[in-house]
């Protein structure tokens, strides 16, 4: 396991947010509240292979990285404020990206289910199905479906090669991913979306603007991420294209973030036109529970 780094965070920033900004009470009766190693034990997939670059790196300046039940417990705390100017908008920008209406949707690497959430919350009658390799992560975001009435499905798995047969799923996300893994992963994910996809499916991924990232240097060091460095010099727009998806397309959010879009054109081709699943969707966010998903956390 990597040594951990002296990050921004953790010099400036970390007695401020951990002293001020988060109830660490409500964190604490969380972390003692559930019995972790059993609720991991049934999510866990028994056949799943941890990559190499997962294990042996640290995330966000924490030994063990997601493997551990402390990233679990603090990854929506220290998210709400991780993400300018605000994490709602930040990850409705995303569900404003959709230009479908999809029967079955995938949220890979969806960590503690913010993301997936929303999603099914917009699409109450679709199939929603929430990836991650941390079982951890995974129990936090069952216990905020849950919380929230939601039925979505959560599955221990490897992005790279989910199992999934062809054509299963009609959208895939992929939220706050690419820059936790190295740029030749994150081609191998978007190969394996583009063999997941429906013909006229669509692909959305948002993570850190990759343009400001290289002229801003420092935002690559406010938190312990060991493969930024190479997401910043790499281009999602390409990755996409390369995966053999047509109607590519990045747009700036809030300058410090980007989502990227891809459609699975007829025979790759890009014609212009989503076919069969274009429903010309309105972009204004429409969240039926009118709430952003409360962090597991949170007492009832």
């Amino acid at each position: 396991m990597a040594v951990r780094k002296d990050t921004i965070y953790e010099q400036f920033l970390s007695p401020l947010v951990n002293n001020f900004l988060i109830d660490q009470d409500a964190i604490k009766h969380f972390r003692y509240s559930i019995d972790w190693e059993a609720e991991s034990d049934r999510l866990t997939n028994p056949t799943l292979i941890y990559p190499e670059y997962y294990t042996s790196s640290n995330f966000h300046g924490i030994e063990g990285g997601y493997l551990t039940i402390d990233a679990a417990v603090t990854y929506d705390p220290i998210t709400q404020y991780a993400l300018p100017p605000n994490e709602t908008w930040v990850r409705e920008a995303l569900v404003d990206t959709i230009q479908v209406k999809p029967r079955r949707i995938l949220d890979l690497g969806c960590g503690t289910g913010s993301t997936t959430l929303m999603l099914k919350q917009k699409f109450p009658q679709a199939e929603v199905t929430g990836v991650d390799l941390s079982p951890y992560m995974l129990i936090c975001a069952e216990t905020k479906a849950k919380k929230a009435g939601l039925n979505i499905q959560w599955r221990h798995d490897n992005a790279e090669k989910t199992g999934f047969p062809d054509a299963s799923f009609d959208l895939v996300t992929i939220a706050l991913l690419f820059h936790e893994t190295p740029p030749k992963v994150s081609k191998n994910i978007l190969k394996e979306v583009f063999r997941l996809l429906t013909v006229g499916g669509q692909v959305i991924i948002l993570d850190g603007n990759q343009k400001t990232l290289r002229q801003t240097e420092w935002l690559t060091e406010i938190f312990e991420e060991p493969y930024i460095k190479s997401y910043a010099k790499g281009n999602v727009d390409a990755w996409l294209g390369a995966a053999g998806f047509g109607l590519v397309e990045t747009q700036d959010i809030w300058l410090v973030h980007q989502v990227s879009s891809g459609i699975k054109s007829v025979l790759g081709q890009d014609s212009g036109v989503i076919p069969e699943v274009n429903y010309n969707l309105s972009n204004n966010w429409d969240n039926d529970s009118g709430n952003f998903p409360a962090p597991a956390y949170y007492r009832n």
